[in-house]
């Protein structure tokens, strides 16, 4: 499971809920996820907004510390 995902689950939002939330298709979600793709850039701020945390934290392996989600 990669961070993106992780953080999602915590914040108990499906694909379909995030993909809304960032006016994406929900098969774009499931590429980051798989490690197919990654956000582009101008996704990054909104994504850290939607998990409270920063953009480092969406990527480093120790940000499943309590300020995400």
């Amino acid at each position: 499971m990669n961070k993106i995902q992780k953080l999602r689950n915590k914040a108990k939002i499906s694909q379909e809920e995030l993909a809304e939330l960032l006016s994406i298709d929900r098969s774009t979600v499931a590429k980051w996820e798989s490690g197919s793709s990654l956000p582009r850039a101008d996704k990054l701020p909104r994504l850290a907004e939607i998990f409270n945390c920063s953009i480092d934290d969406l990527f480093s392996e120790d940000s499943a510390k309590e300020g995400c989600v």
